[in-house]
This record gives C-alpha cells, sequence and structure tokens, in this order.
C-alpha cells in the first residue's frame, strides 16, 4: 500500500493573449492582486497558432508569459482558474473579452493548464475546472503530448518553460529543502 505523501508546492504562471498593450497592463495589474510577485514576463510574441480568439478580440494578437515568484499548493488551480475568468468578465465589453488569461503550473514533472472545458485527456479537478496536462518532463526537457496545442509545443514556449523549471527546482531546493 502506498503512502499519502504531501506534494511539492509548484509556479504558477498565466499565458496572456490581448490585441492592444493596455489590456495587458490591466491583466498584469489584477493577476498582481491574485499571485503576488512577478519573478518574469515573456517577450511579446505573436499569437498566430489558432484564429480561436480573433472574433472575440480582433486581429494581430499578441501574448506574453508571466511567471509568479512565490510557491503555491497545486490544489489552488480551479479557484485561480476561476478568478481569472472573473478579471476576464470585468474587462469585457460588449460581452466580449479584451484579453484572455490561461493559468497553470510548473511542476518539476509537468505543466498543467487549468481549463472549463472537458476533453479525453482532461482530468475534473473541481468547481467546474479541469487540468490539461500539456507538457511532461522526460529525459531533460519538457515534451509536448499528442494534445499539446501546437504553441505550447513549439520549441521557443518549451525553451521558456525548461528555463523556468529550473528557477522552481532551485526555490524547491532553497525553500522547502527538497
Amino acid at each position: 500500500m502506498g503512502e499519502v505523501k504531501e506534494t511539492k508546492p509548484v509556479l504558477y504562471f498565466s499565458s496572456i493573449i490581448y490585441g492592444s498593450g493596455n489590456a495587458f497592463n490591466f491583466a498584469q495589474e489584477k493577476l498582481l492582486n491574485l499571485f503576488g510577485e512577478i519573478e518574469e514576463i515573456t517577450e511579446e510574441m505573436s499569437f498566430s497558432h489558432t484564429k480561436y480568439y480573433e472574433d472575440e478580440m480582433g486581429l494581430n494578437l499578441k501574448r506574453k508569459f508571466v511567471l509568479f515568484k512565490s510557491l503555491k499548493n497545486r490544489e489552488d488551480l480551479p479557484e485561480v482558474k476561476i478568478k481569472t475568468n472573473e478579471i476576464e468578465k470585468e474587462f469585457s465589453f460588449n460581452g466580449k473579452r479584451t484579453f484572455n488569461i490561461d493559468p497553470g503550473y510548473i511542476s518539476l514533472e509537468n505543466v498543467i493548464l487549468a481549463t472549463t472545458k472537458n476533453y479525453t485527456h482532461r482530468i475534473y479537478i473541481g468547481k467546474g475546472i479541469y487540468a490539461d496536462l500539456t507538457l511532461i518532463f522526460k529525459s531533460g526537457t519538457f515534451r509536448p503530448l499528442e494534445w499539446t496545442y501546437p504553441d505550447y509545443a513549439s520549441e521557443p514556449i518549451v525553451g521558456i518553460f525548461n528555463k523556468w523549471r529550473k528557477v522552481l527546482k532551485e526555490r524547491l531546493r532553497k525553500e522547502v529543502k527538497c
């Protein structure tokens, strides 16, 4: 029989997709209130892997990833997704979002996104929220799975998460004494 063990904390991040810099700034300010201090914000990148958000938020969308500094519990993910959805609604205009926030976390073994949409590879984690196993750490790097979104499977984004995993590993070593 296996023993129940406490899980190691994780680092939360958010992907913010937006059309204007002001929209990103509004989202960032709200996320500071939710997560606390920011560890890093990526450079702005074009969001061109899908047209999913164009009808709602317009053309020429951009994206930045934001990594938060504090170690957090994995089980907070449903509440985090609910709060980011509330932030999106707060800044909607005429029923359309001005930005999209996709929160998730990085553990030593994987990258998990939170979603409200069920699918075969997503696990229900409570409060109407599902965990999407997006990347797994294997043979020294994060690796995509057959269902991983193409942008998350891209070399630049995998590189970001590999870098941030090192931040997590060092923080765990210092703060949790792993």
